[in-house]
């Protein structure tokens, strides 16, 4: 096999506010081996995001990094993790949300695991932040599920080597892109780097409810049109010992937690989707 070249697979749609963090944190990630490429998909883009983005070029060479931004049309989330894939000249694949902001050894964590034979998945730790007291107490319980203490949810950065990304062809036109592709390896098949990342919730109650609603949408869609990936599914219910334990410890995070979960069950859905931020 030959060495672990990697592409980073950055989808942003009207980004402007988290880009600049977003790939200033990624180029000054620890040094690696092995060359790296950052591709940057402005997808149907109304504000600076795609010139934000541009901007990072020096940097991206005094990393020792590529950088390509391409400004698209608006294509959707998958169609423009298909425009990146396209692009792409390095067979492993980092595919990372644009308000994501990296530790610096995430990469060099997430390539240990990917330079193998085998089909491999792999993300860091994730750290749920929020701004705002309903979002913080929302993004505190979430983090202490246990499938987000013990799993490798992949939410906000994913990555996969030449093997796992034979696994599928084309993202399909899906909500969660994330669910989607972890459900393509087994739980053994999933490695966990040591360093982190921040990804943020959105803010304020009304529009985590609209993300809410839109990322369980995004599993029962999986679990409807791609049945035969659920057998790699390793996410349990809570159970009410769990959950009582979990009120006990922090009551304030439990409403949260529980109120947005409510909301998404007894507020009429929208007729059509929301951001959310």
């Amino acid at each position: 096999m030959g060495p672990c070249m990697i592409s980073v697979i950055i989808p942003a749609h009207d980004e402007a506010r988290f880009i600049g963090a977003c790939l200033q944190a990624l180029f000054a990630s620890d040094a690696l081996a092995v060359p790296v490429e950052v591709i940057v998909v402005a997808n149907g883009c109304t504000d600076a995001t795609a010139g934000i983005a541009r901007s990072f070029a020096a940097t991206a060479r005094d990393a020792g990094w590529s950088l390509t931004v391409l400004d698209l049309p608006g294509l959707g989330k998958p169609g423009a993790l298909n425009a990146g894939d396209r692009a792409a000249r390095y067979p492993a694949r980092v595919y990372l949300d644009a308000d994501v902001v990296v530790d610096p050894g995430l990469m060099a964590g997430l390539w240990a695991h990917l330079d193998r034979a085998a089909p491999a998945f792999a993300s860091g730790r994730v750290r749920i932040t929020g701004k705002g007291a309903v979002a913080r107490a929302y993004a505190r319980l979430w983090a202490r599920l246990p499938f987000m203490v013990r799993g490798v949810p992949g939410c906000g950065v994913y990555a996969v080597n030449a093997p796992g990304r034979a696994r599928w062809g084309d993202f399909p036109p899906v909500i969660s892109d994330d669910t989607y592709v972890r459900l393509h390896f087994a739980p053994a098949e999933r490695h966990l780097a040591e360093a982190g990342y921040d990804w943020p919730v959105a803010e304020g109650f009304a529009a985590l409810v609209r993300v809410r609603r839109r990322q369980d949408a995004g599993v029962v869609e999986i679990a409807r049109a791609y049945p035969s990936l659920l057998a790699n599914d390793d996410k349990r219910p809570l159970g009410h010992g769990a959950a009582l334990r979990l009120a006990l410890s922090d009551p304030i995070g439990f409403l949260a937690y529980g109120g947005v979960a409510l909301a998404v069950r007894i507020v009429p859905a929208p007729k059509a989707w929301s951001r959310g931020r």
